[in-house]
């Protein structure tokens, strides 16, 4: 996440385009740490949501309204009794920092004109929201911290407000070629390094961004670079910043396939294998990042319990299956001991009384064999107690073999799950899947008094050529789609020998152009094991061609003829319907 001083710079020039000269109509406190202003602006009615959330830190503008509590907690109260009805007359951002001050003029109860500052600090777990008069001392804050908590800085009532700069960092608005040129100097350390720690307001991803469009080593440090290398650094430093002086902000989102992995207020062109998502502003960045985020979140913490029931149901099957493995190892000499018998039974007259072995021609192989003798047992007694060895070496080999393959079976099942848990992207298919283990027989169904059967619907995407593609995100989708849904003449996808979805292309009849099945190899590489896979191999076939055996398990088909492509997992340019 990139919430640096960019992204707060962005934020400071919409919010100052639509809140300037606002007034604030209503104050809430949703949460312990959470402010929601509604404010009447030139633009109309808005809402700002102030989160000093030590794990999601967030300012933004929402059309969202979250009720307050019945009983509204202190720090509301006295932010009411301040600035309620109150006109936000400035809003600024010191140097690079992550701080929005928020001015207000108000009337006091005297009825004289006078201002004081909200001040939102995104910074971490220090976040806060702090207000001042208007000659800087602190009258409330939304989380007191006393010389207990931290030795930097008091923020209690009554204590002056003042910014606290541990990092000696500089401000990169302003900053000179010698001091640039002094700051990374003095940094024994990477050059991406050298340059977040060094100044205000820069993240990593900024600072490896800036290193990309230098063309520099971004694991190089510093003092291995010439100064002509560091000054053209500088003059690419320059010119990626003025982008703020500008107020040339372009937000977006970069997105792995459905996943968001990041966000910024300037182009990261270092995300080459990102898809970018551009935005009108960056308040519609930040609320759609962090409920994308908050959803995977949710659907993760959720999914822990199925995890583990499969995570410990697939460590007890890779155990069982190394165990049969070298219980099979045991058996390699069965065929020896079936040879021993047979040589004993046509040489053994040569045997002495008591001999301990025997010198025989194998005629097998037409080379002379040792064969080792039990000297209280004759010849034929040998013989038999080899044929007796190999014949129980041969059944647990016979046994071991089918138990082995149906282990096999059971992990490639589970792995196969585990690749669906990833794949899940709401509760409805947490519930599909906990559905299957409780068939399966890996949980135990538990009494509900909910009743009815799931409606879940498989991924459905259109391709660039118009035809319809369908992908199933669990094991009971994916025999739905293809022995249900699925006619004879669509086309099915699979990742090859790798747990994955089933993803078929109904063809109405069509013959599908090479684009449709490139998009289809990519759905079918993105949504498996695979992903993220630069050359993932695809088998692909026509489903009157797919087959399932009797008694299989869910998912489970076999296929003795198909194609295949190689490609890669990307599906940003495929259209979801």
């Amino acid at each position: 996440m990139a919430f640096d001083g960019i992204v707060v710079a962005n934020l400071v020039h919409e919010l100052q385009t639509q809140l300037l000269n606002g007034r604030i109509a209503k104050i809430a406190q949703p949460e312990t740490d959470e402010l929601l202003l509604t404010i009447k602006a030139s633009s109309g009615v808005k809402r700002l949501s102030l989160s000093a959330s030590a794990s999601l830190p967030l300012v933004y503008l929402t059309k969202t309204n979250k009720p307050g509590p019945m009983t509204a907690p202190n720090f509301c109260m006295l932010l009411r009794k301040h600035i309620a009805n109150g006109r936000i007359i400035a809003i600024t951002q010191p140097k690079l920092e992550r701080i929005i001050r928020f001015t207000v003029e108000h009337l006091d109860e005297l009825g004289d004109l006078c201002r004081k500052d909200l001040i939102m600090e995104i910074m971490g777990k220090h976040s806060n929201l702090i207000f001042c008069t208007e000659d800087g001392t602190i009258i409330d804050s939304i989380k007191h911290v006393s010389a207990q908590i931290s030795s930097v800085r008091e923020v209690l009532p009554g204590r002056p407000y003042f910014i606290p700069d541990t990092m000696e960092k500089q401000d990169p608005l302003t900053v000179s070629w010698e001091v640039f040129l002094q700051t990374l100097s003095q940094k024994p350390m990477p050059l991406a390094k050298a340059i977040y720690t060094g100044f205000t307001g820069i993240s990593p991803v900024t600072a490896e961004e800036i290193c990309f469009l230098s063309g520099v080593d971004s694991t190089l440090p510093p003092k291995e670079l010439s100064e002509d290398v560091l000054l053209h650094l500088y003059r690419q430093f320059e010119i990626y910043l003025s982008g703020i002086r500008e107020k040339t902000f372009s937000p977006a989102i970069y997105y792995a396939g459905k996943e968001p992995k990041e966000f910024s207020a300037l182009p990261l062109t270092h995300f080459s294998n990102y898809t970018r998502a551009e935005f009108d502003s960056i308040s519609q960045v930040l609320e759609t990042y962090y409920a994308l985020k908050n959803t995977l979140t949710r659907i993760r913490q959720k999914s822990t319990d199925l995890r583990h029931i499969l995570q410990t149901a697939l460590e007890r099957n890779r155990k069982k299956y190394d165990l049969q493995l070298r219980q099979l190892n045991d058996t390699k000499n069965r065929e020896t001991y079936k040879i021993y018998g047979e040589l004993l039974h046509t040489y053994g007259y040569q045997s002495e009384p008591g001999a301990k072995k025997l010198e025989a021609l194998n005629y097998y192989t037409n080379e002379m064999i040792t064969i080792p003798l039990d000297p209280t047992k004759t010849a034929l007694e040998n013989a038999q107690r080899y044929f007796d060895k190999y014949g129980k070496l041969k059944r647990t080999y016979e046994a071991l073999s089918r138990f082995i393959q149906d282990t096999r079976e059971d992990i490639t099942y589970l792995e196969s799950i585990q690749t669906d848990l990833d794949i899940a992207m709401t509760e409805d298919d947490l519930a599909e899947i906990k559905e299957e283990l409780i068939t399966s027989g890996y949980m135990r169904r538990k009494y509900s008094k909910k009743k009815g059967k799931i409606k879940n619907k498989p991924l459905h995407y259109l391709s660039s050529d118009g035809f319809h593609m369908y992908v199933g995100k669990n094991n009971l989708q994916n025999d739905e789609l293809t022995f249900h849904f699925a006619v004879g003449n669509d086309w099915w996808f699979h990742v090859k020998q790798a747990p994955g979805s089933h993803v078929i292309v109904k063809t109405e009849g069509k013959e599908l152009p090479d684009r449709t099945f490139e998009e289809a190899g990519k759905l079918a590489a993105y949504y498996s094991s695979m992903r993220g896979v630069e050359k993932v191999e695809i088998d692909y076939v026509e489903k009157k061609h797919v087959k399932k055996p009797g008694g299989s398990r869910p998912g489970f088909v076999v296929y003795y003829t198909n194609y295949s492509l190689v490609i890669d997992s990307d599906i940003s340019g495929i259209s979801e319907v």
